[in-house]
């Protein structure tokens, strides 16, 4: 439906004239009918005051489709690094009746839990602007570096903190009900090799190596990987040799190399297979994970000039290669080279 159409239509229902409804927002009468007749729009402006006068959400005025509306919600959260606060209840009463629609209910469920974490993720860059102050005023009190720990993912010193068991628990169930769930098992290794828990780790890859369809690159990685956790790392790194001669152009291969090198602080080698898997990579546009690990190498080092290049790299393949102008990844970026210059500069 028309804008203007839409319009006249609520305006009917809210039991309004044309020179009532524009009394309200403050403008001429005949504004209103130009709109209803289609020969002018309102002005972007008008449209918050409009939807208040209507009782509905913005989205409402256009009559979207549900496709849209989630459409709409999904960008919105890649544009904004925050949402308002009428915003966000709008869209999560939108999401949640969605959710009992059978043809919407995985994209509703997904784009909810993504709602939650957008907000959960602004909640904690303030945590951490004010909690780093609070230490930085009291460095010898325990309760801000907590919250600092929590919101940023510090270490923690703590097993009973530190450990991973509940998301372990979660994806063991998890592939019990779905034995040929690739992705779940991967996550599950990964936790417990966060652990240590290399026989139940060394178990599950067993089963995940013997699934259609997996990376026998994966597959030779988790194997270095539990060696490496079981402090046998010449034993890792023969492993990781061995791939290397099997799939030496191989971009995958390279990534993964370039991980286990990182994970080792074997840095500069790590930085080499980095470049070469971005180079190598078979897709476009390439995602942006070998730049940012190289700027985080070269920042560990103190390398700040080759950092900020590293983020100038990152800008021009988000700006050339996917084609943001205003998303979040990109002014991230933009933050994070202010963010290294401001070092050089001190």
């Amino acid at each position: 439906m028309e804008l203007g159409k839409r319009i006249r239509q609520l305006r009917f229902k809210a039991g309004l004239t044309q020179e009532q409804l524009a009394e309200k927002l403050g403008i001429g009468a005949q504004s209103v009918s130009k709109w209803e007749n289609s020969v002018a729009m309102p002005d972007i402006t008008t449209l918050p005051l409009l939807a208040e006068i209507f009782g509905v959400s913005i989205d409402d005025l256009f009559d979207l489709t549900t496709e849209q509306r989630l459409n709409r919600i999904e960008n919105r959260m890649e544009i904004e690094n925050e949402l308002p606060q009428d915003v966000f209840r709008e869209y999560e009463d939108f999401l949640r009746g969605q959710m009992a629609n059978e043809e919407y209910r995985k994209r509703a469920t997904e784009l909810i839990a993504g709602l939650y974490w957008h907000r959960m993720n602004a909640a904690a860059e303030r945590v951490c602007r004010y909690a780093k102050e609070a230490v930085r005023r009291a460095p010898e009190e325990k309760g801000c570096q907590w919250m600092l720990q929590m919101a940023e993912g510090h270490a923690a010193w703590d097993w009973n903190i530190a450990n991973h068991r509940k998301a372990i628990d979660f994806y063991r169930e998890l592939v019990e009900k779905n034995p040929h769930a690739k992705l779940a098992y991967a996550y599950l290794i990964d936790n417990l090799l966060a652990d240590r828990r290399t026989k139940e780790a060394e178990r599950f890859l067993q089963t995940y190596a013997a699934l259609p369809g997996v990376n026998p690159i994966h597959v030779g990685v988790y194997r270095a990987q539990i060696a490496l956790s079981r402090f046998d790392e010449a034993g890792a790194d023969r492993i990781m040799e061995k791939l290397g001669e099997q799939y030496p152009d191989d971009s995958v291969y390279l990534f993964e190399a370039a991980q286990y090198c990182a994970g080792k602080c074997d840095y500069d080698r790590a930085i080499a297979l980095y470049e070469r898997s971005f180079e190598l990579s078979p897709r476009r546009p390439r995602f942006q994970d070998e730049l940012m690990a190289i700027a985080d190498i070269y920042e560990i080092k103190g390398n700040y000039p080759k950092a900020a290049e590293t983020y100038d790299r990152i800008i021009d393949l988000l700006e050339n290669e996917w084609g943001f102008t205003e998303e979040t990844a990109l002014e991230e970026a933009k933050k994070e080279k202010d963010r290294v210059i401001a070092k050089i500069r001190s």
